[in-house]
C-alpha cells in the first residue's frame, strides 16, 4: 500500500494523517516513488519583479515608456510595461474604492486609438457563474461555422496571451509588442486628466485593437467584473448574455442579488437583445427594469426560448448532458454538452440561443457546424485533467456554487476510490461557503496558496476555518508544489487529486506540471 494510506474496516481507502509526510521534508529525503510528481523549486527571477503571475514567456524587464518612434523593443519589455500597472485583479477587493472604476478613462483611451471596438461585431457576456464557459462554446461554434472569431476572456491560466485569441490562437508576441507600443504612446493623453489606465484597461484595449487590426468577423467579449463599469462595457454588441447571478464582490457590486443583477444588467444596450437563464427571485425582475427603458428585448432560456436538456450515458461519451433548443430559425436537437457538469447544460443553452439570434444579423450557424464546434470546445481550467498517474484535475471554481457544481460533476463523470482536494483561495471570497461544499466531496484536503498573489488566504487559516465545519483530515503546505507532492505520495492508482479554489491556483498547477512534463521529455 502507498505510504500514508491504510485500508479501513469496510475495505475503503482512508487517509492516515499521522503517516502523511510533513510539508517540509526532513534531511535525507526518501527515494521518490513512481506515483510522485516531484517538483523542483523554481529559480528566482532576476531584476525587477513583475506584479502579474509569471508565465513561461514573462521576464522581469524594467518597464519604460516607449518612444513615439520606436515603441517597445521586445515582447518582454511590452509585457513588463503592462504588468507594472495597477492590477485590480490581484488587489483585495474589499479594500478597493469603487471610484477606481472609470469608464471615462477607458473611453478616452479608446478614442485616442481610433475606437477600434466600434469596428468589430461583438457578443458581450456577463454573469457571476459560467460566463467563461459560455464564451468558449460560442467562440468555438462560430469558428466551426467558418468565421474568424476573436475571444477575450480573463483571467488567464498560464500565459497572459491566452486572454486574447483569434480562432483559439493566442495573440502573437510581435503583435503584442507592436500594439502595446501604440497604446502606451497614447497613455499620456489620458492620464493627465483621468489618471493612468489600469492593467485590465490596457489589456482590454489591446484585445479590441488586435481584433480590429485582424478584421475578425466577430468577437466574443467576457466581462471582467460586474458589467456597468467594466472596461469592456464600451461596445454595442449584436447580442448580450447574462449567465447565472450570485452574490459576489459585494463591496463593489452590492450586498443583495438584486443589486448585483443591476450591475450586471449595465451591459444592456438600447435595442440589443439580452439572453439570460432562469434566476433566483427578483433577479429577472431587476433585468426587466433596466431593459424596458432601453427597449432592449430580454429573453429567458426555457421560458421565452424553447429549451430542454437531459443527462445520459453512452459508450462513446460516457456520462454527459444533451440539450435541445428550438426557435423559428433554428432546431438544435440533442447536442452533447462538451463541458462536464449539469450546470454546463444551461451555459450551452445560452451559447445556442446566441447562435440562433446571430442569424438575424446575417450569420449562418447551421446545426451540423454548431455540433462540430461544440465538440471542439476546449476545457481550459474546467475539470481539466493535467496528469495521468496519479490522476490530477484542475478547476477554477472560486465560489460556493461553482465548488458545489464541481463536486457534483466529479461524482457524475469520474470514477475514483478516494479524492484528495488541494485547495487555495483568495481571502476576499466567500470562504466559509466554499469550505462547506468542499467538505461534502473531499476525502482529504491539503490547503495551500497560489504563489505571488497577495489576495491568497494563509493555508493555516483555511485549515482552522475548515475544522469549524468538518472533522475530515487536513494538512497544509506553504506552496502548491509541495501540496502536489504531498498528495501524490498519498494516493493510490485509482484515487484522484483535484486542485481548485481559484484560476490562479489552477493555472499555477498547469504550469508546474507542464514544466515537469518537459523535464521528463514527454509531450
Amino acid at each position: 500500500m502507498p505510504r500514508g494510506i491504510h485500508v479501513g474496516p469496510g475495505g475503503a481507502c482512508a487517509y492516515n494523517l499521522s503517516a502523511m509526510p510533513k510539508p517540509t521534508p526532513a534531511p535525507g529525503r526518501p527515494v521518490k516513488r513512481a506515483t510522485e510528481v516531484e517538483m523542483k523549486p523554481a529559480r528566482a527571477k532576476e531584476g525587477a519583479g513583475v506584479k502579474e503571475a509569471a508565465s513561461p514567456a514573462e521576464t522581469a524587464v524594467k518597464p519604460r515608456r516607449p518612444s513615439r518612434s520606436r515603441g517597445f523593443e521586445s515582447f518582454e519589455e511590452a509585457l513588463a510595461y503592462l504588468t507594472d500597472r495597477v492590477n485590480l485583479e490581484r488587489a483585495n477587493q474589499r479594500k478597493l474604492d469603487p471610484a477606481v472604476f472609470k469608464l471615462e478613462r477607458m473611453r478616452a483611451l479608446m478614442a485616442a486609438l481610433g475606437d477600434p471596438q466600434s469596428q468589430i461585431k461583438t457578443v458581450h457576456v456577463a454573469g457571476s457563474k459560467g460566463k467563461g464557459s459560455t464564451c468558449e462554446m460560442i467562440a468555438s461554434c462560430l469558428q466551426a461555422c467558418g468565421y474568424a472569431t476573436g475571444l477575450y476572456t480573463s483571467p488567464h491560466l498560464v500565459d497572459l496571451r491566452e486572454r486574447i485569441r483569434i480562432n483559439d490562437n493566442m495573440i502573437p508576441e510581435e503583435d503584442f509588442r507592436a500594439l502595446m507600443s501604440e497604446i502606451a504612446a497614447q497613455v499620456p493623453k489620458v492620464e493627465k486628466e483621468l489618471g493612468h489606465p489600469t492593467y485590465f484597461e490596457l489589456i482590454t484595449a489591446l484585445g479590441f485593437l488586435h481584433f480590429a487590426r485582424q478584421a475578425v468577423d466577430i468577437a466574443v467579449i467576457e466581462v471582467g467584473l460586474g458589467g456597468r463599469l467594466d472596461s469592456t462595457n464600451i461596445i454595442t454588441p449584436e447580442v448580450a448574455v447574462i449567465t447565472a447571478i450570485q452574490l459576489e464582490h459585494t463591496h463593489l457590486l452590492g450586498d443583495t442579488l438584486e443589486k448585483v443583477a443591476g450591475e450586471k444588467a449595465g451591459i444592456m444596450k438600447r435595442g440589443v437583445t439580452t439572453i439570460t437563464v432562469a434566476q433566483a427571485p427578483g433577479v429577472v425582475e431587476t433585468f426587466r427594469q433596466v431593459a424596458e427603458p432601453l427597449q432592449a428585448p430580454l429573453l429567458v432560456l426555457g421560458k421565452d426560448i424553447d429549451f430542454s436538456y437531459r443527462f445520459e450515458a453512452s459508450p462513446e461519451l460516457g456520462p454527459h448532458a444533451r440539450v435541445c433548443l428550438t426557435t423559428a430559425r433554428s432546431n438544435y436537437e440533442h447536442l452533447p454538452v462538451p463541458l462536464k457538469g449539469e450546470h454546463q447544460a444551461l451555459n450551452c443553452g445560452l451559447a445556442l440561443a446566441v447562435l440562433d439570434r446571430l442569424r438575424e444579423h446575417g450569420f449562418e450557424t447551421p446545426e451540423r457546424s454548431v455540433g462540430i464546434g461544440l465538440a471542439r470546445t476546449p476545457n481550459h481550467g474546467r475539470l481539466e485533467q493535467v496528469w495521468d498517474r496519479p490522476r490530477i484535475i484542475v478547476d477554477g471554481a472560486h465560489n460556493p456554487e461553482s465548488i458545489h457544481g464541481l463536486v457534483k460533476a466529479i461524482g457524475a463523470h469520474i470514477r475514483y476510490d478516494s479524492m484528495v482536494v488541494i485547495f487555495g483561495c483568495a481571502s476576499d471570497k466567500n470562504v466559509p461557503g466554499m469550505l462547506a461544499k468542499i467538505a461534502l466531496g473531499a476525502d482529504k484536503i491539503i490547503f495551500t496558496k497560489a504563489s505571488g498573489n497577495p489576495r491568497s488566504m494563509d493555508p493555516r487559516e483555511l485549515q482552522r476555518r475548515f475544522a469549524e465545519v468538518s472533522s475530515k483530515m487536513t494538512q497544509t503546505a506553504p506552496s502548491l508544489k509541495e501540496a502536489i507532492n504531498l498528495a501524490a505520495r498519498a494516493v493510490a492508482r485509482d484515487d484522484l487529486i483535484c486542485i481548485t479554489g481559484s484560476f490562479y491556483l489552477a493555472g499555477e498547477a498547469k504550469r508546474l506540471l507542464a514544466e515537469k512534463r518537459a523535464a521528463m521529455g514527454t509531450a
